[in-house]
């Protein structure tokens, strides 16, 4: 993998849009998160549909066009200098396609900012524009509205992205599952996006020379083995510098799954850090994708050679 663009780091009084690419916020927690971003001094401003529902799909942010007319807006706007996921859920991949790659790689690079199920958008910015993301909280997620580690880690990598040139795995997470150090440009997200994206047309084509991050969410370890399984045998994973394995929330017991990891990975003969902190985690770090790092699975680190935000 080569290096994104990093885009510009935000500067106080900027605009940034909130959209809702997959699935509907509750307006209680869109104002909570709307609340913190006001308290950074930036000037967010929403999307038409954040708060809409799907006629006929309740777990839908509105139509496929509505949701994907949504972003590409806030992409093109000259005035916003962000644009931030309000949650994940699902409907990303339903959307991608609809939206217009060219329009928005002429609007600029600006920050991209999700998790979960915008995993498939992160792909695609990379794959589209050849931009370095943030894989982090979401604007209205209750981790973030309620969480102060959150909140300043993201706060400060949007701000003051020298301060996390370095990101150290959350207390008492960040153990070697696999020991050693390794070095590649970042790249990774939700785990069963990683694996249902494959093959689709935004997607990366590998992890070759990359540091892989990945986490998921209610999957049961059977579930994490046949994605990690799927990944192996379609090639995805050759290559690969090293892995940093996020929050495994609702996965089943942990022992269970850290053995479906081991499995699955631990063949690949490249450093493996486990329980980082990023994901869907209580306290979830912010992650930048498309960046040089360096892995230290021994001390549970991951350093970047430059600011993940220019």
């Amino acid at each position: 993998m080569r290096p994104l663009l990093r885009p510009p780091r935000l500067v106080p009084g900027a605009r940034v849009a909130v959209v809702a690419p997959s699935g509907p916020v509750p307006e209680e927690r869109l104002q909570a998160g709307l609340d913190v971003l006001r308290c950074w001094d930036l000037d967010p401003v929403v999307a038409p549909h954040v708060l809409g529902r799907h006629r006929e799909f309740d777990y839908l942010a509105g139509t496929d066009a509505q949701r994907a007319a949504d972003l590409q807006n806030a992409w093109c706007d000259p005035a916003v200098a962000a644009v931030l996921c309000a949650r994940g859920g699902y409907g990303a991949q339903r959307m991608a396609d609809l939206l217009d790659w060219e329009a928005m790689r002429a609007a600029g690079p600006k920050v991209f900012a999700g998790f979960s199920d915008i995993t498939v958008l992160h792909q695609a910015f990379a794959t589209r524009l050849g931009l370095a993301t943030l894989y982090g909280p979401a604007a209205a997620g209750v981790d973030f509205i309620k969480n102060a580690r959150a909140q300043e880690h993201l706060r400060a990598t949007l701000f003051e992205p020298e301060s996390v040139r370095t990101v150290t795995a959350v207390p008492p997470g960040g153990t070697a599952l696999v020991p050693g150090r390794a070095r590649g440009v970042t790249l990774g997200g939700c785990l069963s996006l990683l694996a249902s994206d494959l093959g689709t047309p935004h997607a990366l084509a590998g992890a070759r020379g990359g540091l892989l991050l990945i986490e998921d969410v209610g999957e049961s370890p059977y579930r994490v083995d046949r994605y990690l399984t799927q990944l192996l045998r379609t090639g995805w994973l050759d290559g690969v510098a090293g892995i940093v394995l996020g929050s495994w929330a609702a996965c089943g017991p942990y022992e269970e799954l850290r053995a479906v990891l081991a499995d699955r990975l631990g063949g690949l003969g490249v450093p493996v850090v486990e329980e980082f902190g990023f994901g869907h985690g209580e306290g979830a770090l912010t992650v930048p994708l498309g960046v040089p790092a360096e892995l230290d699975a021994s001390t549970g680190t991951l350093t970047f050679d430059a600011p993940p935000l220019s």
